[in-house]
């Protein structure tokens, strides 16, 4: 379709999201990206964070990253992360309990390699709230 791009969010897991777009913005390692038809090659790391897909029909898909890899083609947009979730199944709750497990894996982190991961696992959940909060926003 004239105007559009194809896009593919892909997890570890499953395909999340597959189809045309006019427009795709994501949370790229030196800012915020936006993507539209035609856009130059590139290949970067993304950040945690949302990833908004403007549908071909006007709508829009929303889904959170756990960070990753994008690749940018004239005609295709691939979204590789290890953790996305589509933004309806967003657990408030479930993200709230992970995010206070994060906190006090951090308080009792022993080794450098243990503060490590715990800030990882702490800086994604904050993320993912500030995701489902923008998506719920939307609505």
């Amino acid at each position: 379709m004239a105007g559009t791009i194809h896009v593919d969010v892909v997890s570890a897991e499953e395909s999340i999201f597959s189809g045309e777009a006019r427009f795709v913005a994501l949370p790229g390692e030196a800012g915020e990206l936006g993507i539209y038809p035609r856009h130059t090659p590139l290949i970067t790391r993304i950040r945690p964070g949302a990833v908004r897909i403007e549908t071909a029909d006007g709508g829009e898909e929303f889904v959170f990253v756990a960070g990753g890899i994008l690749e940018v083609q004239p005609n295709t947009v691939t979204v590789l992360s290890d953790t996305a979730i589509r933004g309806k199944d967003l657990d408030d709750e479930k993200a709230n309990q992970a995010k206070a497990a994060a906190e006090e894996a951090l308080k009792n982190a022993k080794t450098d390699i243990d503060i490590a991961m715990a800030q990882s696992e702490l800086a994604v959940m904050a993320a993912q709230l500030a995701a489902l909060r923008k998506y719920r926003q939307k609505k």
